[in-house]
């Protein structure tokens, strides 16, 4: 019986003939297509230089990267900006929006660094407020006269809960940044239904990309409100103009400086591999088999935090550093979430049910 191509996914990963690999909320498994792409850019450069052929074949990969990760948000790819990670697309809002003194970001406590560090400084040098509420609470308590920004987690990085379908209704009025770390590649995306203004992601994770790599999602209706910060030559729609010159009109303005034709080809091709087995059916397949390892780790006597029907599993255990050691020499590689008791494993569709079986008998 032929495979289908979500199960013939899991053979483009050279990782798995080592390792049972669950840690794609931090790096997602590399694709060898990724591989291969970007080390033939690199041995055209050394070979035929850096010349004009280069930045031709440079622009035309950011295009590329740029379809594949409006298809993977189900977005329109002029909405659509090229980032190095999820925080540099934060940062850009942060810095962009035009938030004064006195202005209040309502985020949650227990948001990952890559936000909450952000917030920290621009509290500091804009003069920002900053208040936190849980993460499933955040639609209630927005404050209409006070706050500015929400800005929050689409699937939060410890737990794996989903951000609020309250929020939809909050960002008729007030602009919604989502951090999408740990759902652009990971679970469906309709941007309309989650009603954000900003959404972040980065290519790393479950993009599987190289590191370098992110996107930032400006809705249409935002695009004039979001100002480009220090826009540079790829920024500009017709450099030459000098002082002059004007940013793109769409997210182009917003594209990060500099990225690597051979990095550009390499998150392109791994983004490829997974939309060529088909989003829905890899969405499909990797909350199944999250569903499945929480279901073993309760039966295997473990407390699984509280999740939603996505890719994050966390579970607590007495000892974490010692587990993750036992892991690692069982060759299972998982994350330890610092400050808490918990391991997080990031379950995808390239995992099978050999990965879910090697990580329990290892525990």
């Amino acid at each position: 019986m032929p495979i289908t191509p979500v199960e013939a996914l899991r053979e483009q990963f050279p990782v798995f003939e080592q390792v049972a690999y669950l840690n794609a909320g931090t790096c997602g498994p590399l694709a060898a297509q990724a591989l291969r792409s970007g080390a033939d850019s690199a041995l055209r450069s050394a070979e035929q230089g850096r010349g004009k052929a280069y930045f031709e074949a440079m622009q035309a990969a950011k295009e590329d990267l740029r379809d594949r990760y409006a298809a993977a948000l189900g977005a329109d790819r002029s909405d659509v900006a090229l980032t190095t990670a999820t925080s540099e697309g934060m940062v850009r809002v942060l810095a962009g929006l035009g938030l004064r003194p006195g202005d209040e970001v309502l985020t949650a406590p227990d948001e990952h660094p890559g936000l909450l560090g952000p917030l920290a400084a621009a509290r500091r040098t804009l003069g920002i407020e900053v208040r936190t509420a849980p993460l499933e609470a955040l639609a209630d308590a927005v404050d209409p006269a006070r706050t500015r920004l929400v800005a929050c987690s689409h699937v939060s990085w410890i737990t794996g809960r989903l951000a609020p379908a309250g929020l939809a209704e909050v960002g008729r009025e007030i602009p919604v940044l989502l951090d999408g770390a740990q759902g652009a590649g990971a679970v469906p995306i309709d941007l309309g239904a989650l009603g954000c203004a900003f959404y972040a992601g980065a290519g790393q994770k479950w993009l599987c990309g190289p590191v370098g790599t992110g996107m930032l999602w400006v809705a249409p209706r935002w695009r004039d409100r979001l100002a480009p910060i220090g826009p540079t030559y790829p920024n500009l729609a017709d450099p030459s103009e000098g002082l002059d010159a004007r940013p793109w009109p769409d997210a182009r303005a917003h594209d990060t400086f500099a990225q690597s034709t051979q990095v550009l080809r390499a998150a392109a091709a791994s983004a490829a591999v997974l939309e060529d087995a088909g989003w829905p059916d890899v969405h499909a397949r990797a909350a199944a088999q999250a569903a499945a390892l929480a279901r073993g780790l309760q039966d295997a006597g473990r407390r699984v935090v509280p999740r939603d029907a996505t890719t994050i599993v966390a579970w607590e255990e007495a000892d974490p550093d010692a587990a993750l050691e036992r892991l690692t020499a069982a060759g299972v590689v998982v994350r330890a979430l610092p400050g808490t008791p918990y391991l997080r494993a990031s379950v995808g569709a390239w995992n099978s049910s050999a990965d879910l079986d090697r990580l329990l008998a290892a525990l």
